[in-house]
């Protein structure tokens, strides 16, 4: 079976504090994660025009919502450190950009995969650009109709033209199942829809959850996932929108744990007797 990918998706969930960031990726290194993963944007692009001046409280005061977007973003400097923070604790990093701009910044790093959002999916501009980069796509399809689905994986694999040949193309991406309600509700999650990417697209499958129940992401992985992507954070009664859907430390350390334990247990499938089992047949059976 192959060893699961697990990111521990930090997102915004650092409310612009850095420490709080630093905090995050210690516990992802603490858990056994693989990865851990921001989201980078430029608030100007992505807040609708109709959201920019709206007034929101926050724990900065009251401001505009675009005020607030900027609050919990990122900038080179921020990023610079997480870099070099990640760097010393001996764990990969990465971002999901929301737009052309934050695509761009990010490619000055060495990021070992783009991380597309499922809000992103029908952004054929962004998708592309992510393919050129060379580094693997993750592409999450959260809220997406098969046809969405297939555009976008066209893309990916042939960059918006059709294959020149049988098997040409990128092969080089991974599409996430994932249901985009914060909270999700276990019957509307559809894990059975792992195995439906998988036998349709031929190419890696994961999960991403964003579910209350941890159980779920190591179903996923029985049923094929080989990436798993959760929302962490240091507690969900933290002030913030992504907070109380997201798996707390000890949380994320039993979730880490299951899925390895899965892998061990999984073997190959053949029967017969295992090589522990034997000796005890050799006494019982003579």
């Amino acid at each position: 079976m192959k060893r699961t990918h697990i990111i521990a998706e930090i997102g915004i969930n650092h409310n612009g504090d850095l420490n709080i960031a630093k905090k995050l990726i210690d516990v992802a290194v603490l858990s056994g994660c693989d990865s851990v993963k921001f989201q980078k944007r430029n608030p100007d692009v992505c807040v609708p025009e109709h959201q920019k001046s709206v007034m929101r409280d926050t724990p900065w005061g009251r401001m505009t919502y675009l005020d607030y977007k900027y609050k919990v973003e990122f900038g080179k400097e921020e990023y610079d450190e997480i870099d070099r923070y990640c760097k010393e604790r001996d764990i990969r990093w990465s971002a999901s950009p929301w737009d052309m701009d934050s695509l761009e910044f990010l490619n000055q790093y060495d990021l070992p995969y783009i991380k597309i959002p499922s809000a992103m999916l029908t952004n054929k501009e962004l998708i592309i650009a992510a393919r050129n980069t060379g580094k693997k796509v993750i592409l999450s399809t959260g809220m997406s109709t098969w046809r969405e689905i297939e555009t976008a994986n066209n893309w990916l694999i042939h960059g918006g033209e059709g294959p020149k040949q049988l098997g040409d193309g990128n092969k080089n991406y991974a599409l996430l199942h994932c249901n985009s309600q914060y909270p999700a509700p276990l019957e509307e999650l559809n894990l059975s829809a792992i195995k439906t990417l998988k036998q349709k697209y031929f190419c890696e499958v994961g999960y991403s959850g964003h579910e209350f129940r941890l159980g779920t992401s190591v179903a996923a992985v029985y049923l094929g996932a080989t990436i798993i992507e959760r929302h962490i954070t240091l507690d969900r009664t933290m002030w913030g929108t992504d907070h109380l859907s997201s798996v707390e430390p000890q949380g994320l350390i039993k979730l880490v744990k299951g899925i390895r334990e899965l892998e061990t247990s999984f073997g190959n499938g053949e029967l017969g007797c295992s090589p522990g089992e034997l000796e005890i047949a050799k006494k019982l059976r003579g």
